[in-house]
């Protein structure tokens, strides 16, 4: 295909924060665990809002589940309070249970009252399943994977095959974690606000992958084995703001996460999990104030936020698979990446 094809494209017109990285928003940091030992091939992605106590002063969020073939734990309360009051984590399907104990343990050490005086803390951990290159049999995931990602947490993210994304898979190919921003004004003031994304990417057929609206897919699968096995695939996308929203907004700005999603080739089969978690950190919410007194963007004003949202989210996708290398994983079992079969086109 030539050198400037394996380039990673720019996707849409808006522009990029300085990092291209959920980090962009400010007070987010991201930190990973990956396990790497022969069949174990998995780990553990941590999203914190911010740099303070989330159970005592929570931010606004909402989900928005496009298709629901998933474990994750949490969302329920998120959908009814619309309030995120723990850091956000990513891992494998089997390894939910142990690390919801590492968030709730996590709390506890903060706010030693919760589950006595206070109430019940709502650990968030969302999944995908990473059983093609990872020996999810093994439990290898403890709950100190999740301390050691907590401990890593920086603005910069190293993306690919790391952390939660070690043994993901994302159009057969190797996928994981990909992230990306974009900044946008709103409104006729010259507010700027920026649109963060981090995916956990883990779906996809070969053949129906997009890139920046290029079929490249088909080209891809001509000398590849035809799998014709349905979609099974899954993909938990995170969406941070600095946009002052409310929950019902965030829940709208959520929902384009799939116009993102589906641009790269997915049509979000019967048994994929698509679950996409957005939060607004220009205001948090005390525990146990009476009163809100929220200042909110106007709905009207909510399209570039909206036009952000789908193409960081798409952005970040694209980032994963041109990130990733190529992963042996159980029983010799190998998913390349994206780079390598792109040098193998013909110019």
């Amino acid at each position: 295909m030539g050198a400037s094809a394996i380039s990673v494209p720019h996707i849409g017109r808006l522009a990029a924060g300085p990092r291209n990285c959920i980090t962009d928003v400010e007070g987010v940091r991201v930190g990973h665990c990956t396990l790497d030992d022969g069949p174990v091939q998995t780990g553990v992605t941590v999203v914190s809002p911010h740099g303070g106590n989330l159970f005592t002063h929570k931010l606004p969020a909402a989900a928005a589940v496009i298709n629901g073939f998933g474990k994750s734990v949490g969302l329920v309360q998120v959908e009814e309070l619309g309030t995120l009051e723990t850091p956000i984590a990513l891992t494998n399907t089997f390894a939910v249970g142990a690390i919801v104990t590492a968030q709730v343990r996590h709390a506890l050490q903060a706010n030693p009252e919760i589950g006595r005086s206070l109430p019940t803390v709502n650990p968030l951990v969302m999944e995908c399943f990473d059983g093609y290159l990872n020996d999810m049999h093994a439990f290898a995931v403890q709950e100190s994977h999740f301390r050691q990602a907590l401990d890593a947490l920086s603005t910069e993210v190293p993306q690919g095959a790391v952390g939660a994304g070690r043994g993901m898979s994302c159009f057969e190919m190797k996928g994981g974690i990909g992230s990306a921003s974009r900044q946008v004004e709103v409104g006729a003031g010259g507010n700027r606000f920026t649109v963060g994304a981090l995916v956990l990417a883990n779906f996809g057929k070969l053949p129906e992958l997009i890139l920046d609206g290029r079929p490249v897919g088909r080209a891809l699968a001509a000398d590849a084995v035809s799998d014709t096995s349905p979609e099974k695939g899954s993909i938990i996308m995170v969406i941070a703001t600095d946009a002052p929203l409310d929950a019902r907004q965030l829940k709208r700005l959520a929902v384009r996460a799939g116009a993102g999603l589906a641009r790269t080739g997915s049509a979000y089969g019967h048994g994929s999990g698509d679950i996409a978690l957005a939060f607004s950190t220009a205001q948090q919410i005390e525990a146990g104030s009476a009163c809100l007194n929220m200042a909110l963007l106007q709905d009207h004003l909510l399209d570039p936020l909206f036009h952000a949202a789908a193409d960081s989210v798409e952005q970040a996708i694209v980032n994963a698979l041109f990130a990733a290398q190529t992963v042996r994983g159980r029983d010799g079992r190998v998913r390349e990446c994206l780079r390598e079969r792109l040098a193998r086109l013909p110019s």
